[in-house]
């Protein structure tokens, strides 16, 4: 292996043995010499990747996190610390706000497998992304096999889910539900969006990782998540099952992008092309649960081919033309749905990834 991959990897092992608190040190960085990176990713998979970044080139990274929307809202108004670079949040969040980034091919590019080239030019992928069912096994005894299983009456309140409107994976969720549920047609999916909505039971939450870590804690009996966010809990001994939902899987990749007119453009180059090459991405697929865009790194050995479960794909122009009235939509459900609750002070107006 070479010596970069173990560096990257003896990193990651240090973060598993100190938790959150070593991430501090990458988010201190108050100099204006600093890249700025936006990143909705969790601490744990930040930490280790851009250290070895910062270890490697010399270059300081100051990192903001938050949810997706939250950040691509803060980097549209150009607010203070100017962001270099997104890092993270699906296609499908990005994409509509693609204005905001400047062109740039990774130097990797070459090697990102066919369907997730930087087709627009300015939109590099990262990783791929399916959205799961995460299920607690000792909390119900429900076979989930899939959406319309979420329906059962037994699971009424014990679903975990954020506000697709300030959540990537839950907008992804929702993209997913109404063309699974539709059988292709997402406006044929609504009246089963309906119903689920009635069974979540006035329950939104406020950052997807309450939504994984809900279920793993035993808060809820199951969570719609992505791949990476429930793997980590499914592993050895846990009554944690993911689910590929039998109506069918969108996954869906999420982007490094740099942002247009950043101070410090060469070092955003750099950072993109760091975290698409060969030995980031390798080491992300073997110990931190995520699918490479690369042709030349295999899944992680934890996770099945996606030849085992039924993919299903959308159409990014028609998603990205909905966009809007699918969340509003959404949110016009809930409520009605949930008399006296409200959307924002359920999900407190958070953000997540």
């Amino acid at each position: 292996m070479k010596k970069h991959v173990m560096g990257l990897a003896a990193c990651i092992l240090m973060v598993s043995l100190t938790g959150c608190g070593a991430a501090k040190t990458n988010m201190e960085h108050e100099s204006d010499e600093a890249l700025v990176v936006y990143c909705p990713h969790p601490i744990d998979f930040i930490n280790p990747i851009v250290s070895e970044f910062e270890n490697q080139t010399g270059i300081l990274v100051r990192v903001e996190t938050g949810g997706t929307g939250e950040l691509l809202l803060k980097a549209e108004k150009r607010e203070s610390p100017l962001c270099d670079v997104l890092w993270g949040g699906s296609l499908f969040t990005t994409y509509p706000k693609k204005e905001l980034f400047a062109d740039y091919e990774s130097v990797n590019e070459n090697m990102v497998r066919e369907e997730f080239k930087n087709e627009e030019g300015n939109m590099t992928r990262f990783t791929d992304i399916p959205s799961v069912l995460m299920v607690n096994t000792d909390l119900t005894e429900i076979r989930i096999r899939g959406y319309r299983d979420l329906l059962n009456p037994q699971l009424r309140g014990r679903i975990a889910m954020c506000d697709p409107a300030t959540s990537s994976s839950a907008y992804e969720h929702l993209i997913n539900m109404l063309y699974a549920c539709g059988e292709g047609n997402p406006e044929a999916g609504w009246e089963f969006v309906e119903e689920f909505c009635k069974n979540l039971d006035g329950g939104l939450l406020k950052s997807s990782s309450e939504v994984y870590r809900g279920v793993a804690e035993g808060r809820y009996a199951v969570g719609l998540t992505f791949e990476e966010g429930g793997a980590r809990y499914a592993e050895g001994n846990r009554p944690i099952e993911l689910v590929y939902m039998e109506e069918g899987v969108i996954s869906t990749p999420d982007a490094v992008c740099i942002i247009k007119g950043c101070p410090h453009e060469e070092k955003a180059r750099k950072f993109v092309d760091f975290v698409t090459g060969k030995d980031a991405q390798s080491v992300i697929s073997k110990s931190l649960d995520r699918r490479s865009v690369r042709s030349d790194v295999e899944k992680p050995d934890n996770l099945p081919a996606k030849e085992e479960f039924p993919i299903l794909y959308s159409d990014k122009e028609l998603v990205n033309e909905n966009k809007e009235r699918w969340i509003a939509r959404f949110g016009e459900i809930y409520r009605r749905v949930t008399p006296g609750e409200s959307l924002e002070e359920e999900t407190g107006g958070a953000a997540s990834k």
